[in-house]
């Protein structure tokens, strides 16, 4: 498959593929979550069984219009939902898992649920964006904006290898990772660059398989050539990356809030870890950023 460099052409080619993914969404009680749920079932690519209060629920016209592809669960306690949720995925009943207006922390607590929930053991809780900026020629990933505060080196490996799967998923044969630092040097007063140095070793040594990853880069070192070669630097990523991986939670949900608002940014975005992908919106994301995100959650659940 050609690469997908856009949100209309990541829609597009499952509206071609002519299958509906199945999602367990919980607490679906607001309007941005219906309106990706009506568009995703409008567009033919997911079907849904929608737990929570029935009351409410059948309140959303566009979900009767679709009642072969709509199935409801009256369940009124958001953590009895959410462990329902989950143990549709487990019992093989679902595909993906949606948080509707529900704690993320009650959520989490089901997922992480050392018996009944969803993340394997040895597996590590990430959570991996894609954002559509209209300055740039193509999607962009980064990580992580959402879960890990200040990742180990460890944590690092396992980001970029979900990355790296999301990617190809995407036709994105040969992934370009930044590593992203306030500058392009190393010091040990800055723990992530040192970590750094040990991330392109690995990937020069062939840890990662075909990819290109360097760094510490900063952003727009990692995304425009010009910025490169104003500064000297020779880098592979050549401004081209298709990947950024942050040093800390801050960094990165500071860049998710300044593209969505200055930007005008669109957004995707995924926990990254469970055996099913599981779409964890914010509560402030758009509608059309909850339907992107479960495009994305299709396309990456196979």
């Amino acid at each position: 498959m050609e690469s997908i460099k856009s949100f209309y052409e990541l829609t597009t080619y499952l509206q071609t593929s002519n299958s509906r993914k199945k999602i367990a969404v919980i607490c679906a009680n607001d309007p941005n979550t219906e309106y990706a749920i009506a568009r995703s079932l409008e567009e033919g690519i997911a079907e849904f069984i929608m737990i929570g209060d029935s009351a409410i629920l059948r309140k959303y016209p566009t979900l009767k219009k679709y009642p072969e592809y709509v199935k409801t669960i009256h369940i009124e306690n958001p953590d009895e939902a959410a462990r329902e949720a989950v143990k549709l995925v487990r019992e093989g009943g679902a595909d993906i898992l949606m948080k509707g207006i529900i704690n993320t922390d009650n959520l989490l607590h089901a997922i992480l649920d050392k018996e009944k929930g969803l993340l394997p053991k040895g597996k590590i809780l990430t959570h991996l964006s894609v954002v559509q900026i209209p300055t740039y020629h193509k999607l962009l990933f980064f990580s992580d904006a959402a879960v890990i505060p200040r990742p180990t080196l460890q944590q690092r490996i396992e980001m970029i290898w979900y990355a790296i799967k999301t990617c190809h998923h995407f036709g994105i044969c040969q992934p370009r990772i930044a590593l992203i630092h306030f500058s392009e040097k190393v010091s040990a007063k800055f723990q992530n660059s040192l970590d750094y140095v040990n991330l392109v070793e690995l990937a020069e040594g062939g840890e990662f398989g075909d990819v290109i990853i360097d760094g510490p880069l900063d952003v727009k070192t990692a995304c425009e050539e010009a910025s490169a070669d104003i500064k000297g630097i020779v880098s592979p990523i050549n401004g081209q990356a298709d990947v950024l991986i942050f040093p800390n939670i801050e960094a990165a949900n500071t860049f998710y809030k300044s593209v969505s608002l200055f930007a005008k940014a669109e957004m995707a975005g995924l926990l990254q870890g469970p055996i099913c992908p599981v779409v964890l919106p914010s509560r402030s994301d758009s509608g059309l950023s909850k339907y992107y995100s479960i495009a994305m959650a299709c396309l990456t659940c196979k």
